[in-house]
């Protein structure tokens, strides 16, 4: 969907809403660039957050899944490089001492900063670095700030991720700002990998859980670049209420926002899956006919997950058969016998049989940096669209050197 769909686009990212100011700044956690980024709230925010559903959760992810159920923050914390998962009870320790850091410098209660980290898995913090970077991150904290928290929250992502639109309802204007990291270990089960969105409307905690679920579901969960669930993947929403507007529950000011946020959210999940590690080319998967939407996101999933199909799409090999395998394995009754492909906008298979096309002409549409592959069923109503990409030479490379 367009952002400028009842919303305006504007600069800014997160710190584009009123009441928030923000910075990345590098402590030397990674080889080069920014690796820490910090946002404090004028005043205490409403807060809602999900999740990994991973059984091994990194220490912030412990940390921050209790603090979120107060229903309210007024920090975040981020720091790239290291996960801090898998670091037993020391890594807890420096989660809150992260936090209590943030607190002595920005001036705001520990028990309303929140903790994330990304990088990788198995090393305890550097706490000498971390501390030292939240001290000069305090101190340049600013409402121009959002573009450098978001290069600081970059690991093997190649660009940041970042977003912000203005919306005109009934009692005034609100912004609603975001960004994310994510490029590898992409399934996101709740959650997606980091990502911080920010508004200036007025939303008790309560009503914003709910939102952020429900467009959760339907955006960050629908990405996946290799089939594999973070043990760190996080989503924030923190509304300030700067702007005066207060959203109740039931009105049409309240169902606009939400499909704002929805917007901001297939924004920043479109631009993970664009930016998998190594991909070339975003690519969006559509199953309709399905007998439900569940068993359309699954075999569209399936489909997204598959190497087979993934490499083909890197080759700009029109190999349908691939599609349709990965389709038959999903777990999910159908019809062969009435199904219709389209790959790239070529029509391919016809009522479970090959159509006739032009495989140079398809293999040139292939090339696009976007591609679309179109599975219809004849079984219901169901349908599901998932965002991935595809698999090149460079994602084996990224992933085999990581850590040496």
């Amino acid at each position: 969907m367009s952002l400028t769909v009842e919303t305006s686009p504007i600069p800014g990212g997160v710190t584009a809403p009123g009441g928030f100011r923000a910075t990345g700044v590098a402590c030397g956690l990674k080889k080069s660039g920014l690796d820490l980024m910090l946002l404090v709230a004028d005043h205490a925010c409403s807060v809602a957050g999900v999740f990994t559903r991973n059984v091994v959760k990194a220490a912030p992810v412990l940390y921050c899944s209790k603090l979120v159920k107060t229903g309210r923050a007024q920090a975040v914390v981020i720091n790239s490089g290291v996960a801090n998962a898998a670091t037993g009870e020391e890594g807890m320790r420096r989660c809150l001492q992260m936090a209590t850091t943030v607190a002595t410098e920005a001036g705001v209660p520990q028990e309303l900063v929140l903790v994330c980290s990304t990088g990788v898995i198995g090393q305890q913090l550097p706490m000498e670095k971390v501390a030292a970077g939240i001290a000069e991150a305090a101190k340049a904290l600013s409402p121009e700030g959002g573009h450098d928290a978001a290069l600081a929250i970059m690991t093997t992502d190649t660009r940041p991720k970042e977003v912000a639109v203005s919306l005109d309802t009934e009692h005034g204007t609100i912004r609603i700002g975001g960004m994310a990291k994510g490029s590898g270990m992409i399934a996101p089960n709740m959650a997606t990998m980091l990502s911080v969105i920010t508004t200036d409307a007025q939303v008790a905690p309560d009503l914003l859980a709910v939102a952020l679920r429900t467009v959760t579901d339907r955006t960050f969960n629908r990405v996946t670049v290799d089939g594999d669930t973070s043990t760190n993947d996080t989503v924030l929403l923190l509304a300030s209420g700067a702007s005066g507007v207060r959203l109740l529950p039931g009105t049409e000011d309240f169902a606009r926002f939400e499909r704002a946020l929805y917007r901001v959210a297939e924004y920043l999940a479109k631009a993970i899956a664009r930016d998998g590690e190594g991909a070339t080319k975003l690519v969006e998967i559509w199953v309709h006919g399905a007998g439900d939407d569940a068993q359309a996101l699954t075999l569209a999933k399936t489909i997204a997950n598959s190497p087979l199909v993934k490499t083909a799409l890197f080759g700009n090999d029109p190999n349908w058969g691939r599609i349709l395998a990965a389709a038959g394995r999903a777990g999910v009754a159908f019809n062969p016998d009435a199904v219709d492909l389209d790959l790239a906008g070529v029509p391919v298979v016809r009522g479970g049989q090959p159509a006739p096309f032009d495989r140079e002409a398809a293999a040139e549409k292939m090339k696009a940096s976007e591609v679309i592959i179109s599975l219809a069923l004849a079984e219901g109503d169901g349908e599901a669209v998932v965002w991935t990409c595809d698999f090149s030479y460079d994602y084996v490379r990224i992933n085999a050197d990581y850590t040496t």
